[in-house]
Order: C-alpha cells, then structure tokens, then sequence
C-alpha cells in the first residue's frame, strides 16, 4: 500500500507525550459530561443507574485503550485505527473504517460538539436560537421524527466554530497542539472545579435524600432492565469516544512508538475518573428530577447554578464554552490525517494526500472534512448526531480488536514494542462487550432505527470501496 511505501518524512514531530495526553483527554472532554447525564437519567430512572451507565462505558472505553496500545506502538504513523484494521484484518476494512469516519463518526461528533458550543454559547446571547428560520422539514417515522434541516442562529454559530478552527490546523501543528494543550488545561481544571464544589459547598440536603435514600436503585417504581441499560449507554459511551484519535496523528509525534500507549491509556484513566465523579457531583447538588429535567439538558450550568446562582450559571456555561471548542480542535486535527493516510493509499482524493509546502499540514483534506461537517451541522440536532455515531464506532472499535487476535497470527514474529496487557483475555473481552452493546442497540426500540442506518451506511461503503479502486486502475 502507498502509505507504507511513501514517506511521511514531512510531518512536523511537533506533539510531546504530554500534548499527546492533552490530545486524548481534549478530544473526549466536550459537551458530553455537562449534557447527557438528563438523557441517560430519563432512561434508567434512578441515580444508582445513572453511575453503573458511566462506570460501565468507562470500564469498556479502557479495555479497548489498553488493548490498542499494542497496534499504536507497531503502526504508529498517520492514519491510526484505519492502519490498524487495514493490516490486522484488510483493506477493505481499513477503508470501511475510514468511509464511515468520514461520513458520520469523526464528522458527525464534530457537528454534533460545534452544535453544543453553540447551545452554551446562547447563555450568554439568548438570540442564538435553534429554532430553524431558513429551510424544510424531512419526515421520518419514529424514533427519528421530523428534523428540520436548514440555517438557525445556533447551527450557523456552529458552522463558523469549524471554520476558524479548521483554520487554525491548517497553519500548523504546532499552534494546534499548543492551543489543545492550554483549552485542555482549562477545562480539566473547569471540570475538577465543578466537582470540588460539588462534593463539599455544594452538596444539597434535599438532593442527597431524594439520590441517596430508599430511590438509589429505583424512581418512581420503574423497572430497568438490562437492555434499557445498554441504550442508556449512547450518551456516555459518545462522551467518552474520541479517544483514539492520538492514532491518527502518529506520524506527528516526537516518539509516537512509546507515547501513544501511554497516552491513550492514561487519558481514558483520567476522563473515566471525572466522570464518575462528576456526576456524583450532580446528584449531590441536584436531585434526578432536576437533573433529568435540565433546561436543554444542560446539567452542568444547571449544577452551577444551584450551587452560585446566575454567576454559576455563566461561568459553567463559559467554561463549557471553552471545553467543546477544545474538544473539536483535536477532532478536526486528528480526522483529517486519517483521509491524508487514505488519499497515500489511493482511496481518498489525490490532492487530500499532499501536505501544505509551509505548513506541512494536510490541507485538503481539513477543508473536506470541514465542509461535510458544516453539512452535518445544518441537518440535525445534537441527541440525533450522536445517536448516528455511537453504533458504527462502536462496530469498528471490536473489529480492530479482532485485528489484534489476526496480527498475532499472521504475523508472530513481528516486533511488537508494547504488548497488550492481559492478553488473549482481556482484547477478547472487549470484543465481547463491544458486540454485546452494539447488538442491543440493535434491538432496543429506542435506537434500533438509527443504529440500522448506522450499519447500512457502513455497508454502503462495500460497493464505493470497489467502485473507487476501478475508478483508480483505470486513471492514468
């Protein structure tokens, strides 16, 4: 393949393994954490669910971090999970990866955060609206519903944030990786901030009555099972992707071979753990009725804001503010390396493949990907992006992990820097939770519809895989 046969050589080695931590805690610390926890508590209905859902996602989100640490050290150039399931399993996987990476994982959480920047941004300026003033409505049967595509304040807002940070990684990685490690600083701190206030000024009597009594397990006398369980999971599961896109972006590390495990791995350890604690800072601050009934679901001003009042209000806000922009400079950073390592393979447009003369970025294929998300802004709210995402990420997280078991097989003798821990038991298992999960998702009413177009998007990819390779053989 032209990605193992032509240099790279011209990528600037730019991110330090500290920039590579900040790249992974950055890219899964966005809108989600402050967001869903309204969702997932009108799901399970009871506090004590809310932290299995979170612990559950964190749990499975690790297995498969410490379980890519050993495809990151042998692959460790651009283009990451792409690289990965192209050698462990085929090309044709590789470029099913990165189609769907494309149409609707990487992109759609870009949108789907500029979306959330643009909704906090409106605590500030209540003229920034959702409500759709230019465009139509597209009629879907349930659980989909209408979506009203077209131009409102928050999603041009949304556009714009793209824009500028697509903007700012074309000028260099140098400048993206400083302006990622600073926001994520910021926010991190932000995040243990809310926590810390949480779990001593804030702590609320009324609140740790109603979440910590005889309703821990069970609200208003409604059975959970395990299934609702598992659909509950979209919402965490989406807040805690993002996490291998450092992959993507090997090739621009100072020792990609050791700090991409160690970055991959501690970043999730991190991420997992504010979590967890932010929201037992929210059930001691808030009780679940308050929680799930968030004025546009956005818990963490809402949290803030019983805590300090309409200062809170406007601090949260701004520092989630910060938090998804943040979250989308690694996005957009990462994705783009992936369709650059496509493009070297000649599945991906030529010039997506050439790097900027002074900047050595890929500039093309930033724009590319800035152009499909704006799309992708226009089309959707922020619950219905998500939901498009979650199943064909997850799809591919265990397939990679099968690749794993098939480079150990065909290859055994190739030298592996890092080994993953616990092996075979340990990547088996995370195939097993990723399967399990997707395949509920499958089956649950409330996501089955959009985890089916999920699937049939990444079957679509099938036939433009080999139609894209005729097209190519036959060029000059």
């Amino acid at each position: 393949m032209a990605t193992t046969r032509q240099s790279q050589a011209d990528f600037v080695r730019a991110i330090s393994r500290l920039d590579a931590t900040a790249l992974v805690v950055g890219s899964m610390i966005g809108s989600g954490i402050f967001i869903v926890s309204a969702e997932i508590l009108r799901e399970v209905h009871a506090p004590g669910l809310l932290l299995v859902v979170w612990a559950v996602s964190g749990a499975v989100t690790l297995m498969g971090a410490l379980t890519y640490g050993e495809l990151a050290a042998m692959f460790p150039g651009a283009g990451g999970q792409y690289v990965y399931l192209r050698e462990g399993i085929s090309p044709l996987f590789g470029y099913l990866y990165g189609w769907t990476l494309f149409v609707v994982i990487q992109t759609g959480t870009i949108a789907a955060v500029a979306v959330a920047f643009a909704r906090f941004t409106a605590v500030f300026w209540p003229g920034l609206s959702p409500d759709v003033f230019l465009g139509f409505t597209v009629h879907f049967p349930p659980p989909i519903g209408d979506i009203a595509v077209g131009l409102s304040p928050q999603r041009i807002l949304a556009v714009v944030s793209v824009a500028v940070l697509t903007w700012i990684n074309v000028r260099g990685v140098r400048t993206a990786a400083v302006i990622q490690t600073t926001l994520t600083a910021v926010k991190t701190g932000a995040l243990a901030l809310l926590i810390l206030l949480g779990l001593t000024i804030g702590r609320n009597a009324d609140a740790l009555a109603a979440n910590f009594g005889g309703s821990f397990w069970a609200t208003g006398g409604v059975a959970v099972g395990v299934g609702a369980i598992g659909a509950a999971m979209v919402g965490s599961l989406f807040s805690m992707d993002a996490w291998n896109n450092v992959g993507f972006a090997g090739s621009e590390l100072k020792n990609p071979v050791r700090d991409l495990p160690i970055a991959m791995g501690a970043g999730v350890l991190i991420v997992t753990a504010l979590y967890l604690l932010a929201n037992v800072a929210y059930l001691n601050v808030l009780p679940a009725a308050a929680i799930s009934s968030a004025p546009q679901d956005r818990v963490g001003t809402a949290a803030l804001q019983a805590m300090l009042g309409d200062p809170g209000l406007k601090l949260m806000a701004a520092a989630i503010m910060i938090s998804t922009f943040g979250c989308n400079n690694g996005l957009i950073l990462s994705g783009a390396r992936v369709y650059y390592a496509m493009a070297r393979d000649d599945l991906f447009f030529e010039s997506a493949g050439v790097l900027h003369p002074q900047y050595k970025t890929p500039v093309v294929a930033l724009i590319v990907q800035a152009l499909w998300t704006s799309l992708l802004c226009l089309s959707g709210t922020y619950s219905q992006l998500l939901n498009f995402v979650i199943f064909a990420a997850l799809v591919f997280y265990g397939l990679t992990a099968v690749g794993l078991f098939a480079l150990r097989i065909k290859r055994p003798a190739a030298e592996r820097p890092v080994r993953a821990p616990g092996y075979p038991w340990l990547p088996a298992l995370y195939v097993v939770a990723t399967a399990v999960i997707a395949g509920n998702l499958l089956s649950q009413d409330a996501t089955r519809t959009y985890s089916a177009l999920g699937l049939g998007l990444v079957v679509l990819g099938v036939p433009v895989y080999f139609g894209w390779r005729a097209m190519v053989a036959r060029s000059p």
